[in-house]
């Protein structure tokens, strides 16, 4: 479900209409969050850290209004729910783009999402199905431990999608540290809000 924002009405009006046809339109920030402890709760119960950060990532764009705005077109709309196209790895060194939907029970999240990889990783193609434009680009880095990073764009194609990545934690002391880069796009989304959205995912990070 989705809701058309009255642009004329909206309190972000002038920002929006600034940024809405800029050549790149996108900006990003890096930051490095603590995830011991959503770490040592993914190992002590078995669960996939790829996964189960993939699940805080989106638990925390669903807690964050911006990032569920999407421009389509001339007009804007407020989406309810925000999944996932994660791309994953094959054996081959390729990847594909998923679609994982997010739902807030984790016990059916990663049902769902551990049969989304199985069935990518047995396909060669690199998009197997129209997804939409109510997710975010979602890519894990785990060899490395950046402190920036930048996206390929297609300028003729406008979208405003979040993209997220996350690298490679390290150990400092006791604790894991794990770089997140989240690149949004300026007409819907203000640094404001990419701020809540990395203080919502670090409280998850805590308190899985």
């Amino acid at each position: 479900m989705k809701k058309k924002i009255d642009i004329e009405m909206w309190e972000r009006k002038e920002i929006y209409r600034f940024f809405k046809d800029y050549d790149e339109p996108y900006y990003g920030i890096t930051v490095e969050l603590e995830c011991t402890a959503a770490y040592d709760f993914a190992k002590s119960n078995k669960i996939s850290f790829f996964l189960y950060y993939l699940y805080l990532v989106l638990k925390a764009v669903n807690q964050t209004e911006a990032f569920k705005y999407r421009i389509e077109g001339d007009e804007l709309y407020l989406y309810d729910v925000i999944n996932g196209s994660a791309t994953i790895d094959r054996d081959n060194g390729t990847f594909g783009f998923s679609y994982i939907p997010y739902f807030e029970e984790l016990g059916l999240f990663l049902e769902r999402a551990t049969e989304e990889m199985i069935d990518v990783r047995m396909s060669d193609q690199l998009i197997r199905q129209e997804i939409g434009e109510n997710i975010i680009h979602f890519s894990s880095l785990p060899w490395i431990q950046f402190t920036h990073v930048s996206h390929p764009r297609h300028y003729k194609r406008r979208d405003s999608i979040p993209k997220v990545t996350v690298g490679k934690y390290y150990m400092n002391g006791k604790k894991r540290i794990i770089p997140v880069s989240v690149h949004v796009h300026h007409a819907v989304a203000d640094g404001l809000h990419v701020g809540e959205y990395f203080k919502t995912l670090q409280h998850l990070f805590m308190n899985p």
